[in-house]
């Protein structure tokens, strides 16, 4: 933009990029005022089932966006949900972060219920935190723990760091558990708490920034 002569201070074309600045006072693009950038938001919403994490679906299914409040700001996915999947889905207006929170690197532990029928034993899912290769794709380390059985049913927990697609129903889909129902109950710090199905609710500011400092 400073190459087509589209930015100036204090009405003076620019002419170079190495340019310092104390403030954004006098600059503009195109003759318009440039703002400082909005502070990073973030807002737990509980993503209720049979809703897709997109913006729009060619089939007319329900998104996100048909379940979210009016009056919201532009607002994008930290991640998604598969169509069935409720629970927590974090929301935020700042692309940066989404994608620091998102990438695996920063490790960021996301962490499920799932209801399955089925047989495992405790062992079986200790022996997920060396990791499992299923069809060729590899699921990283995964702390997984039967938190209670009523026949053949059963509750079990799962917190991974990776969050690749139907992770966690693959994973037991690979142990011989039919998946009823999968709970997404936190992401980071940041739980699902008492939001029901459709609620949202926006994390506090100095909540947020303590967050994105810590980020590795």
């Amino acid at each position: 933009m400073i190459a087509e002569g589209r930015v100036a201070i204090e009405g003076k074309v620019l002419t170079t990029p190495a340019t310092l600045l104390e403030t954004l006072k006098g600059v503009t693009v195109d003759g318009k005022p440039v703002k400082a950038p909005e502070s990073a938001r973030l807002f737990r919403f509980y993503k209720p089932p049979l809703t897709l994490t997109a913006a729009r679906d060619p089939k007319g299914r329900a998104t996100i966006y048909d379940r979210l409040p009016q009056g919201l700001p532009r607002l994008m996915p930290v991640g998604r949900l598969d169509y069935m999947t409720e629970g927590l889905l974090l929301l935020t207006n700042d692309g940066e972060f989404k994608r620091a929170l998102e990438l695996p690197r920063t490790g960021v532990v996301r962490t499920y219920r799932a209801r399955a029928f089925g047989h495992v034993t405790q062992d079986q899912l200790e022996a997920l935190a060396d990791g499992v290769t299923i069809e060729g794709v590899h699921y990283g380390s995964i702390n997984a723990n039967l938190e209670r059985r009523t026949g053949r049913n059963c509750w079990i927990e799962m917190s991974l760091t990776e969050g690749k697609n139907r992770e966690v129903r693959r994973v037991l889909e690979h142990l011989g558990m039919q998946v009823s129902r999968l709970i997404r109950t936190s992401y980071g710090p940041f739980e699902l708490g008492p939001l029901q199905p459709g609620g949202v609710e926006e994390v506090p500011r100095p909540q947020v920034e303590d967050f994105r400092s810590s980020l590795k």
